[in-house]
């Protein structure tokens, strides 16, 4: 006999650009649970040299839910929400073993690495720095932290260098 109870499921949600923290909290005030894991990095800025806290994954946070159409929509109407990531027949889910070994993840204060694997030909923005802004294709990596992006303008092509963190690939809806 089918059930139309729905599972409840972890699922990533995007958010805006830096609401990672809104979002947590907006959907905890809501009682819906959510995880953002976040790890301990030097600041970049210049002038101090303090450790701060920043999401592992920018721009994402994983919210465990039902979707029922009533909480789907309770989600994205949080201030900062953009929409939960899937396909063409609706948000994808994530084991939750993989959200288990996340939490364990961010629970050390061991050096995890993330990051984007880049291919040539990519459409990538760059995201932070002085060239934040500038929508390119990458061409190639430059030692361990740095990449060349081209920008095609009148015809010809300019290639900038830039730290490999401060590029991401170009989201689907600018493509």
């Amino acid at each position: 006999m089918p059930s139309d109870k729905l599972i409840p499921a972890w699922y990533v949600l995007h958010t805006k650009s830096r609401f990672e923290n809104v979002v947590n909290e907006g959907l905890q005030k809501k009682t819906i649970e959510v995880f953002l894991p976040k790890i301990t990095v030097p600041s970049r800025r210049k002038d101090r040299k303090k450790m701060i806290r920043v999401p592992l994954f920018p721009g994402y946070v994983f919210v465990h839910c039902d979707l029922h159409p009533h909480h789907h929509l309770d989600i994205l109407k949080t201030v900062g929400a953009v929409r939960l990531i899937g396909d063409k027949t609706g948000p994808i889910s994530v084991p939750d073993e993989t959200i288990a070994s996340l939490r364990i993840m961010v629970s050390t204060e061991r050096a995890i690495t993330t990051g984007n694997i880049f291919a040539r030909g990519d459409r990538v923005v760059v995201v932070d720095g002085p060239f934040s802004g500038v929508v390119g294709i990458f061409d190639h990596y430059k030692g361990v932290d740095r990449v060349v992006v081209f920008i095609e303008a009148l015809g010809q092509f300019a290639s900038v260098e830039v730290d490999a963190e401060d590029v991401e690939p170009v989201p689907d809806v600018l493509k």
